[in-house]
This record gives C-alpha cells, sequence and structure tokens, in this order.
C-alpha cells in the first residue's frame, strides 16, 4: 500500500531523527514487553534500519527493528544485514508485521505524494500503532524530511490520537537563519509556509529572534541558538527544554504550527 520512493539513503542520515527518538521516547520502548520499531521506507540500502537498531537499543535493549519496503528487489538486497533484533519486509502503509508496533519511522516517504493524502496515510499508520493505557502514551510515529546527508530536519511526532509536535533539527555549524530549515518541512506543512499561515508566522519570528540573538555568536553558534529558543518560548509553544536545543533541536506543539482551513 503506497508507491516506490526513489529510495536514496545515506549512512548517518538520520541520526538526529534517532536521537530523538532514543530520547523522548526510550522510556516508552523500555517498558513496552516486546518493543517493535519499524523503519518504513528505508530505501535502496538498509543502513538507516541497521542504524536504528543500534541506536534504539542503546537506550531500550529489547526493541527489535522491522524494515519495511514497498519495492521487492530492495528487500531481497537487504535480507543479507538481518541478524538478532533486526529484519526486514515486504510492504507499505499497512506495515506488514506482527501485534502494534512501538514506533513507526517514516523519513523522507511522504514528500512525493500530495499534501492531500497526508491526513489519511498519518491515520492509517497512527492505527497500527500501540495503544495507550496503564500508563503509557501508546506507540509513536515520526514522520518528517531531511536533506541528503542530515544536516536538516524537520519532522511530526503523532500518537495513536494524532499529531503531537514539530520538530527542527540542525547541524548548527550549517545554518546561516532559522528559516533555512523551511525547505526540509514534511509535506503537511511545506506548502504552509506563506504569509496569513502558522508555520510561516513561527519561522520569521524564529529569524527575528534569531537577529536579536547575533551578540550571542561571539560564544558559538550554539550559544546564540540557545537564546533565540529561549525568546521564543515567550510567544510559542516549545515543549523541550535548553538540554534538548544544544543539540540544534526545538520542538513545537503541533496545534500552534498546524495549518489553516
Amino acid at each position: 500500500m503506497g508507491t516506490v520512493t526513489r529510495g536514496t539513503t545515506n549512512p548517518n542520515r538520520l541520526r538526529r531523527m534517532d536521537r530523538w527518538i532514543a530520547a523522548v521516547h526510550g522510556a516508552e520502548l523500555r517498558r513496552a514487553s516486546a518493543p517493535v520499531a519499524v523503519d518504513l521506507g528505508y530505501g535502496a540500502a538498509p543502513w538507516t534500519a541497521v542504524e536504528l537498531l543500534a541506536r534504539l537499543r542503546a537506550a531500550a535493549p529489547r526493541t527489535r527493528v522491522v524494515g519495511v519496503e514497498i519495492e521487492p528487489d530492495r528487500v531481497a538486497a537487504a535480507r543479507p544485514y538481518e541478524r538478532e533484533g533486526l529484519a526486514f519486509r515486504h510492504g507499505g502503509f499497512e506495515v506488514p508485521v506482527p501485534g502494534r508496533p512501538a514506533l513507526i519511522r517514516a523519513a523522507n516517504v511522504l514528500r512525493q505524494y500530495d499534501e492531500a493524502q497526508v491526513a489519511a496515510v498519518w491515520e492509517r499508520l497512527c492505527a497500527r500503532l500501540a495503544p495507550a493505557g496503564d500508563g503509557s502514551r501508546g506507540g509513536l510515529l515520526v514522520e518528517g524530511t531531511c536533506d541528503e546527508i542530515g544536516r536538516r530536519h524537520v519532522w511530526v511526532a503523532l500518537g495513536p490520537e494524532g499529531p503531537r509536535t514539530v520538530t527542527f533539527a540542525t547541524r548548527l555549524g550549517s545554518l546561516e537563519r532559522p528559516s533555512d530549515l523551511a525547505e526540509r518541512l514534511p509535506k503537511a506543512l511545506i506548502h504552509r509556509n506563506v504569509p496569513g499561515e502558522p508555520v510561516h508566522a513561527f519561522l520569521r519570528d524564529f529569524d527575528r529572534a534569531w537577529a536579536a540573538a547575533a551578540p550571542y555568536a561571539s560564544y558559538g553558534t550554539r550559544q546564540r541558538w540557545l537564546r533565540a529558543v529561549g525568546d521564543l518560548t515567550a510567544d510559542w509553544p516549545v515543549t523541550d527544554r535548553p538540554a534538548r536545543w544544544r543539540q540544534g533541536e526545538v520542538t513545537v506543539a503541533w496545534e500552534a504550527l498546524a495549518p489553516r482551513g
């Protein structure tokens, strides 16, 4: 169920997303009795699934990863990399794994789809997540877009109930201004970066905060980023703390950036 992607991938491309997942969702993975994470649409080579296993197991050692690809030849090419805790399956948005995954990561998958198709895909994938209950918020869907070597990345995190947050992540040394991240907005937001839409207002305010924080650049780009994000919290519902900001990240509640109309 779905369309074959270009399959472009590179080792370490999804490191920022993986680190964030391990940090914010690691506790949920540890609580799960048999946590399964799905790398949906891993592409022409299996590197992202191999790396996801290593990074998640550092936070939750019992995690198993299943790479799912809609192109059979890509699955066949990945099979030699199977090992304990890592498997590859042919499939798409139906997510052909037993049970309900604790995590579905879909990076650079929806980029080629129409914006009108995104909501239905999100709904289908969220329905496959482990449900909330007994102190658990349930599984997590992380869907977003990054550049070819993973310097700039924006993703939406969704639970069984729907969208929760939007995270902007970057290699700070590559950044001229925060709005440079606009070209990596996920499909649900990239066409909404126009006046009158919340995501456009957020990036405008972020650029203004970045400009106002210019004196902090003498202490390094990280200090400038920390100051700019701190100023953003006065007007925007930033949901994370300085420990994540120091990684070149900022996470905002979905409701604040959701498209109008």
